[in-house]
Formats: C-alpha cells, structure tokens, sequence
C-alpha cells in the first residue's frame, strides 16, 4: 500500500453537504459522479494532499443507504492507493483479510477497486484502490 488514497464520509445530502464541506476546506468540491453499480453519488475534494469523497446513496438498498440507516451519517470507509490491486487481494487473503470483492469493480474516480470486509481489520471498512491507466 502506498498511501492513504482517501477517506469516504457517507452524507444523506450530498449538496448540502458539499456547501458545508466547502466552507470546511475554503475550497469547493472537484468532481461530482454516478457509481450506478453501488447505488452512489460521490463527490470529491482536495485537501493539501489528501481526499475527501462523500458518498450519498441513490437507491434505497445501496451500502451507503444501509449504513447511514444503521449508524447514521459520518466516516465510512479509508480507501488506500495499491500499485497491483490483484496482488494485493491476494496477499491480503493470504493473510486472512476477509475480501468483499476478490475482482475488482469499476469505481468513483477512475479506479479499479476492492473492499476488506470490517470484520478482518478491527471494525474498519478498507477500500483498496488502483489507478485506471
């Protein structure tokens, strides 16, 4: 792993939220995109180095649906930048990790992606994520 790619916040409204996180950061959001196959629209910004996606459900029965019902709006998920996504699941399985999706998936901001489950790596949602080139 290479290093924090960025953290995911799921939000009940993501323009509201963008107004919020604008005055937050000084600066406002760089991307707005559908991800149809997760039920999510995310938003992206820009902070120093770091990225922050918010996340806010399009569909009833997505994951970020799911989660914000369960624990209400806040921290979702840390995703990580990997050079070799495949090398990566496999040697996280290799070492017990729980893996949500052994293929990676298309995903928000041209990356191929993949999920730990939260169960394996003490209670937090690990995205792993690799540049579409």
């Amino acid at each position: 792993m290479n290093k924090i790619e960025h953290i995911g916040i799921a939000v009940k409204n993501i323009e509201a939220s963008n107004e919020l996180f604008s005055k937050l950061f000084g600066q406002p959001h760089y991307k707005i995109e559908d991800v149809e196959g997760e039920g999510v629209k995310t938003s992206f910004f820009n902070v120093g180095t770091n990225k922050i996606e918010l996340l806010e459900a399009t569909t009833d029965d997505s994951p970020i649906a799911k989660f914000i019902e369960k624990k209400g709006e806040g921290i979702h998920h840390i995703a990580f930048d990997v050079d070799d996504i495949r090398a990566e699941i496999k040697r996280l399985t290799n070492e017990g990790f729980i893996v949500l999706n052994e293929i990676p998936k298309r995903g928000a901001d041209n990356k191929l992606v993949a999920f730990l489950h939260p169960k394996s790596s003490n209670g937090v949602l690990i995205e792993l994520c690799q540049e579409i080139k």
